[in-house]
């Protein structure tokens, strides 16, 4: 390609501190070497990449697009480098990245934090927040980390591993509590759904769907967790796992809504890339993962438990 791939690091540094002395502070170089680096980058690419606005530099749009790529491409790198033929977690100094949604964090979360303290304790955990884009290239994406947590069905031809089930319910404001009998009432109410995209169809929306029932998406999120702040004084109602709702109910910020018909099972799933299947570092966190999966099912680790 004409281009010496040591200067990734730097090219890293300086999207990220968008300053050529905070880069070579970072990295412990000097700032003429940092600047030569911006030369060449500069050239290779045919862009500024840094331009200055006042007294500060602000990334071109090219070196936007190339901030995220240039963060995975490291990352992917350290983690070839990080690979060892065996893998134990008494002495084991490492790190894995789970990609989960944030309600799945005060129960399976916790539980693997329990379990990776207790027997690994040189092992670290970086949970990142799972969102639309991420699943939607998840097979690309999970070169760059170690697994995601999403319902059986989402995903397709990669390997995985099933947790633990939980069901659908329906929730709303605390002081609402509306008694619904039919699937009309239903269809009249607006909704705060979360993960809402036409290509995801949870078994829950389905079964509305059956019913009749197309909700009226009035908020989309990316975060469970802020399902009662958006009910909070409305008449809106939701769609969230059950253990998420408890939770919501011992903070008095929501109720849960007894419908006519059940709204599905949950089978959360834990996914990874092919690339992963023999790693013995990999093979440990699956182990580990389903032990803190049966936690989770006997209500070890339930809100309120």
């Amino acid at each position: 390609m004409g281009l010496d791939l040591n200067l990734l690091v730097p090219l890293d540094a300086l999207l990220q501190e968008r300053s050529v002395t905070r880069a070579a502070e970072r990295l412990g170089l000097s700032q003429p070497t940092l600047s030569t680096a911006l030369g060449r980058l500069r050239r290779h690419f045919g862009d500024e990449l840094l331009t200055r606005v006042g007294n500060t530099y602000e990334l071109t749009p090219l070196a936007e697009r190339l901030a995220e790529n240039t963060a995975e491409a490291l990352g992917y790198t350290d983690r070839v480098f990080r690979t060892r033929p065996d893998f134990d977690p008494a002495v084991a100094e490492h790190e894995f990245t789970l990609v989960l949604t944030d309600c799945q964090l005060p129960t399976f979360g916790r539980a693997l934090a329990d379990l990776v303290l207790e027997t690994a304790p040189g092992v670290r955990l970086r949970y990142r927040h799972s969102t639309e884009h991420f699943v939607q290239r998840a097979h690309d994406n999970l070169r760059t980390v170690d697994a995601i947590v999403l319902p059986q069905g989402i995903l397709a031809q990669l390997p995985s591993l099933d947790l633990f089930q939980d069901r659908w319910v329906c929730v709303a404001s605390a002081d609402d509590e509306p008694a619904i009998s039919c699937a009309e009432e239903l269809a009249g109410r607006q909704w705060v759904l979360p993960y809402y995209h036409p290509s995801v169809v949870f078994p829950s929306l389905r079964r509305l769907r059956e019913r009749g029932v197309e909700p009226r998406a009035a908020i989309t999120t990316e975060d469970y967790l802020a399902v009662p702040h958006l009910l909070a004084g409305t008449d809106r109602l939701s769609l969230v796992p059950e253990r998420i709702a408890r939770l919501f109910a011992l903070q008095g910020k929501t109720s849960v809504v007894d419908l006519p018909f059940e709204l599905g099972v949950l089978v959360e799933t834990l996914w990874w890339h092919p690339m992963h299947e023999r790693d013995p570092a990999h093979i440990w966190l699956r182990q580990i993962a389903a032990r803190a999966a049966q936690l989770v099912t006997a209500g070890a680790h339930s809100p309120g438990a």
